[in-house]
C-alpha cells in the first residue's frame, strides 16, 4: 500500500485486512468479501479497490505469517545440524499452515510461471528464504540433492488441505508429515 494513499484510505486498508484475517482464520479461503466489507464499515468496491482479486486479499492476509517463517528460516540457517534446522522449519510452516486456515491455498501452485504478474509472492519468499536451508543440507547428505523448497512446501499444502476438516488437523498433519520426511532420506 503506498505511503502516499489519503488517510481514510489507509484506515481503511488496516480495517479490512483485520476483519479479512479474522474472516479467513474462521471460515477459510472461502470467506465472504461481501461479509467482510460490512464488517469492517465499508463497501465491496472499496474492498475491491484495496483487493482486486481474492487472492489479492489471501497474499495479504497471509503476508505477516509467510514473514514470521521467513525469519524463522533465517534463524535456523545458522544451525550445526541442516537436517535437523530443515526439518524445524518445515514444522513450523506445517503448523502454520493448519493453524492458519487459508495459508495452505496461498502457497498452493497456481499454475503461473516464474516472472508472471499472478506469481504467487508468499511462496517465493518461502522459497528464498529456506532455499540456503535445503541447499545446505544437501550438500551435508542430509536430504535427496533432487528436493526442492516448491517441492517441500506443495507436499505441507496437500497434508494442510487433506487434514483441514480431520477432528484434530494438527495433530493429523503432524503424522503425515512425519510420514512423508521418511521418504526425504537419501538412500543409503
Amino acid at each position: 500500500m503506498p505511503d502516499r494513499q489519503r488517510a481514510d484510505a489507509r484506515r481503511n486498508y488496516a480495517r479490512i485486512l483485520a476483519v479479512a484475517e479474522e474472516e479467513v482464520a474462521a471460515h477459510g479461503t472461502d470467506a465472504s468479501l461481501e461479509q467482510i466489507a460490512r464488517t469492517a464499515g465499508v463497501g465491496s468496491a472499496t474492498v475491491r479497490r484495496h483487493f482486486p482479486t481474492r487472492w489479492a486479499l489471501l497474499e495479504a492476509v497471509s503476508h505477516e505469517r509467510v514473514e514470521a517463517l521467513c525469519a524463522r528460516a533465517r534463524e535456523l540457517a545458522g544451525r550445526d545440524d541442516s537436517r535437523s534446522a530443515l526439518l524445524e522449519w518445515l514444522d513450523d510452516v506445517v503448523a502454520y499452515s493448519v493453524t492458519a486456515r487459508g495459508l495452505a491455498a496461498t502457497l498452493a501452485y497456481d499454475g503461473a510461471g516464474v516472472g508472471s504478474v499472478h506469481e504467487n509472492s508468499c511462496t517465493a519468499a518461502l522459497e528464498e528464504a529456506a532455499g540456503p536451508l535445503l541447499r545446505r543440507a544437501a550438500r551435508d547428505g542430509a536430504v535427496t540433492p533432487q528436493v526442492t523448497v516448491a517441492e517441500l512446501i506443495a507436499l505441507i499444502v496437500g497434508i494442510a488441505l487433506a487434514t483441514e476438516h480431520h477432528p484434530d488437523p494438527a495433530a493429523h498433519a503432524d503424522r503425515l508429515f512425519r510420514l512423508a520426511v521418511a521418504g526425504l532420506s537419501p538412500q543409503g
